[in-house]
């Protein structure tokens, strides 16, 4: 499969795995499906990457997709935990509006030749890199996306197909753990995206000085009054 193909089957697995988890309640084994589907498309995010790099076929289109992708993804599992009562609302509300700004910010730099990673990156603090566009950040945060999207959709099975009172003594636990790791994912996504704004303000404002019209002044010209004096004679 080309890169480009994909990160659309991860989008593709996502809206899988998000309708296995809303029929759960119908037999478990759907929610078990769901969380393998889970696991497989957030492993897909760093395979289309991969596949660039190793057949040549990274572009500034494909990594454009690429970020499409993980917003997709994203938005699409914590909206739909926060319809089910899983999580605040205002989790899927964040994570629309930080990846709206980060994206901003990014399409702005790529206006000046920068992309989000590689070695015409945007970000040119050791640090930046470190927290954004290491490998290892980026594993870590995907992980932990991954974990969470998991636990988020066992509380939201086992919530459905409960029956004893033995197993719903454990939903109580299982709700305290998985408020724990969005809070975790949250932090974590707040500290990758705060690089990304810090060091992309400079591109925000070429991108101003560049579309600003540019006004050329107008030498104004000194007036003359001509007055014409017509004789009575004429006039008639």
């Amino acid at each position: 499969m080309t890169p480009n193909g994909i990160t659309a089957a991860r989008i593709l697995g996502a809206f899988v795995a998000v309708a296995l988890f809303r029929f759960s309640g119908v037999d478990v084994r759907l929610g078990l499906a769901a969380v393998l589907v889970t696991i497989l498309t957030i492993a897909l995010d760093g395979l289309d990457g991969y596949v660039a790099r190793r057949k040549g076929m990274a572009t500034a289109l494909g990594a454009q997709f690429d970020i499409l992708g993980d917003r997709a993804v994203e938005n699409l599992y914590f909206t739909f935990f926060a319809t089910a009562g899983a999580i605040s609302v205002w989790v899927p509300v964040f994570f629309f509006v930080r990846g709206t700004l980060t994206d901003f910010v990014r399409s702005a730099a790529a206006r000046q030749g920068r992309s989000g990673f590689g070695k015409e990156s945007m970000l040119e603090g050791w640090w930046g890199r470190a927290v954004v566009a290491s490998r290892a950040s980026r594993v870590a945060y995907a992980s932990l996306k991954c974990l969470c999207f998991v636990v988020l959709g066992m509380e939201v099975s086992c919530a459905h197909v409960v029956n004893s009172a033995a197993m719903a003594a454990w939903l109580p636990a299982l709700h305290g753990w998985a408020s724990g790791i969005v809070g975790a994912t949250v932090i974590f996504c707040l500290l990758r995206a705060a690089p990304v704004l810090w060091e992309g303000r400079r591109f925000w404002s070429a991108v101003e000085e560049a579309g600003a019209p540019k006004v050329r002044p107008v030498a104004l010209r000194p007036r003359v009054t001509v007055r014409v004096t017509v004789p009575m004679g004429a006039a008639r």
